[in-house]
C-alpha cells in the first residue's frame, strides 16, 4: 500500500468515452511542471496554474466533442484529473487529508477547502458574471470541480468573496484550489502510515 511519504505517489490513466478521450500523467511530489492540451486554451491555463501552485507534475491530453459543446471535455477533464489524484494517493494513509487556502488575485479573493474524505461533493460559489472567460464557458467551471470531486472522492468547496475581473475570479479560485489540494495531499509526519479517519476507511 502506498504511504504518503512514498516516492511512488504518481499515476497515469486514460479515460475514454464516446464523447471524450483524456490521458493524464500526474506526480504529486513534483516540481510544478506541466504539459497540458485540452482544446480550450483558458482551461489549459487554469490546469497549468493547478500544477504550478500545487507543486504537481502534470501531463494531460484531452480530446472532446468541442463541435457539440465544451461541457463533456471540461467535466471529463476534471473527472480524469480527480481519478489520477486518487490513484496516486493509494490507500491515503499518512496524508493530511484536508487543506484550505485563501488566494488573492489583484481585485479578487477566493477561498478553497478540500477534504480527501472518500465522499464526493462539490460546492462552488464563484460569482463570475461573464459568459466566457477567455474561450471557456464560465458556467462550466463548477462542472470541472464537480467532476474532480467525483473522480477524487473528495469534498471540494470554492467561494470567491469579491472581485471585479472575471479572469481574476477564475484564476484566484483555481490557485486556491491547487494550494488547498497540495496541503491535503501532503504527508503528515505525525501520522505516517495512519489512515486519517476514525471510520477505518476512506
Amino acid at each position: 500500500m502506498k504511504r504518503a511519504g512514498s516516492q511512488s505517489r504518481r499515476a497515469a490513466l486514460r479515460r475514454r468515452t464516446a464523447e471524450t478521450d483524456v490521458r493524464v500523467e500526474l506526480v504529486l511530489a513534483g516540481r510544478g511542471r506541466y504539459d497540458v492540451t485540452t482544446g480550450i486554451r483558458f482551461l489549459d491555463h487554469m490546469l497549468e496554474l493547478v500544477a504550478r501552485h500545487g507543486g504537481f507534475d502534470l501531463r494531460l491530453r484531452a480530446r472532446g466533442d468541442l463541435d457539440v459543446d465544451q461541457h463533456h471535455t471540461v467535466e471529463d477533464t476534471g473527472l480524469a484529473l480527480g481519478q489520477a489524484v486518487s490513484r496516486a494517493l493509494g490507500g491515503r494513509r499518512g496524508i493530511r487529508r484536508a487543506g484550505w487556502f485563501a488566494m488573492p488575485m489583484d481585485d479578487a479573493l477566493a477561498l478553497a477547502a478540500v477534504d480527501l474524505s472518500g465522499r464526493p461533493h462539490a460546492v462552488c460559489d464563484l460569482r463570475i458574471r461573464a459568459a466566457r472567460v477567455g474561450d471557456l464557458q464560465a458556467e462550466l467551471i463548477p462542472d470541472f470541480f464537480a467532476g474532480f470531486a467525483q473522480g477524487a472522492a473528495a469534498n471540494v468547496h470554492l467561494k470567491t468573496l469579491y472581485g471585479r475581473s472575471s479572469h481574476h475570479l477564475a484564476e484566484a479560485a483555481f490557485k486556491a484550489f491547487a494550494r488547498a489540494l497540495r496541503a491535503a495531499c501532503a504527508p503528515d509526519p505525525r501520522l505516517d502510515g495512519v489512515l486519517p479517519s476514525t471510520k477505518g476507511v476512506l
